[in-house]
């Protein structure tokens, strides 16, 4: 097949979205396809049509560095390039780029597919209004009209995310695909850093932004009985770098905060002891999959708003998402039943292998196979 992929956000690798585009690029590419990128993304790489970036004004823009994006400018010129004779086109995410190209495409007649990425709450956590049901509304109604309703299948990375955006009127095919493993995520016995050989060390792999709830985690730790053999290591980078930075300076062991290459997060995640998923709101959380899939026992916010629970495989594994002292509780317990924990840890590297990033090509092929014959059977009925 020939796919065009349309990314209004694609470059470092230190957000969700971009992690899994370029997943699905390079493993599509492995796959034979001929895939096409219309991104911000500043390389000379074969197949790949650059875009310019937007420019807010000094303070917004000084704002969206912070948050480790950029955000593409349409130019329908590249886009009509990069469309041109493709069996399908996926969209991204339902910013300008996206939108901009899905008009293109309808006017073209061409197959369209789009993943959703994005969750209400991650972008009115920017506002203040992350638990706000109105705000929230607004924001799915306004994605839904500006791109889902047009697009002929929606690629959803959790059950959760389908059923709500259902809810919100979102009528077109839907496909439940996890965002997928990478294969150099597996579990390896590594030695922690000599300086870190005494310690109890906790992970989380979360931009540091309102949502992910850093400061949750922190407090629990506070609470813990076991407090000053606690050391937490927070992957990430984002705009609330100084305020995770001054919450974690309560605690004995100020908390290592470092955003990770995939190479040197493999060894962090293969030589921590628990895992811990606190965010209230999640779409899937790669992030999480990839600690079980290395072995590392979770403990998830319970929180309705966030997939990643559907992960727990027993109540241990979750906590009250209000309560930082459940969550205390929790990772009192994986510490004082380590043989538990040994135990627990096969049954996720045994659970988490569904999640391998070759099923989920496998099943996104199917999503574009679906889209192209939607439309070889609109211009069928039209022939005759």
């Amino acid at each position: 097949m020939i796919i065009t992929i349309i990314c209004d956000v694609l470059g470092e690798e230190n957000n969700g979205t971009t992690i899994t585009s370029k997943r699905l690029i390079d493993n599509l590419k492995a796959r034979g396809h001929e895939v096409r990128v219309v991104s911000p993304s500043h390389t000379t790489e074969p197949g790949y049509y650059n875009v310019k970036t937007y420019s807010f004004g000094k303070i917004l823009n000084k704002y969206v560095a912070k948050n480790g994006v950029e955000l593409a400018k349409a130019d329908k010129a590249v886009i009509a390039k990069a469309i041109e004779g493709a069996d399908v086109v996926h969209i991204m995410l339902p910013f300008s780029l996206g939108q901009t190209a899905i008009k293109m495409c309808k006017k073209r007649h061409l197959p369209v597919t789009a993943g959703f990425h994005t969750q209400a709450e991650n972008v009115t956590a920017h506002f203040g209004l992350k638990n706000n049901h109105f705000a929230n509304g607004l924001v799915y109604h306004y994605m839904r009209h500006v791109l889902y309703k047009k697009v002929d299948a929606i690629h959803c990375p959790s059950h959760m995310i389908s059923v709500i955006i259902s809810k919100y009127g979102y009528g077109v095919k839907k496909f439940v695909i996890s965002n997928g493993v990478s294969e150099m995520f597996i579990p390896a016995h590594t030695a922690k850093p000599k300086e870190l050989k005494d310690k109890f060390l906790i992970l989380f792999v979360g931009r540091y932004a309102h949502e992910k709830r850093q400061d949750i985690l922190i407090n629990a730790v506070k609470a813990s009985k076991h407090e000053k053999e606690i050391q937490l290591v927070l992957a990430g980078e984002g705009p609330m770098h100084s305020k995770v930075k001054a919450w974690g300076s309560v605690l004995t062991n100020h908390p290592i905060m470092n955003f990770y290459p995939k190479e040197e997060l493999v060894k962090v995640i293969n030589y921590c002891d628990l895992y811990v998923h606190p965010s209230d709101a999640e779409i899937e959380a790669i992030s999480c999959l990839e600690a079980i899939t290395c072995g590392l026992v979770p403990i998830i916010s319970d929180s309705p708003q966030s997939a990643t629970n559907a992960f727990a495989l027993s109540e241990k594994n979750v906590f009250n998402h209000k309560d930082p002292t459940s969550l205390a509780a929790k990772i009192d317990y994986w510490i004082e039943h380590p043989e538990e924990r040994a135990e627990a840890s096969k049954k996720y590297i045994a659970y988490a292998s569904q999640f391998a990033i070759q099923g989920s090509i496998d099943q996104m092929e199917t999503m574009f196979r679906y889209a192209i014959k939607m439309h070889q059977n609109e211009k069928d009925k039209i022939r005759k």
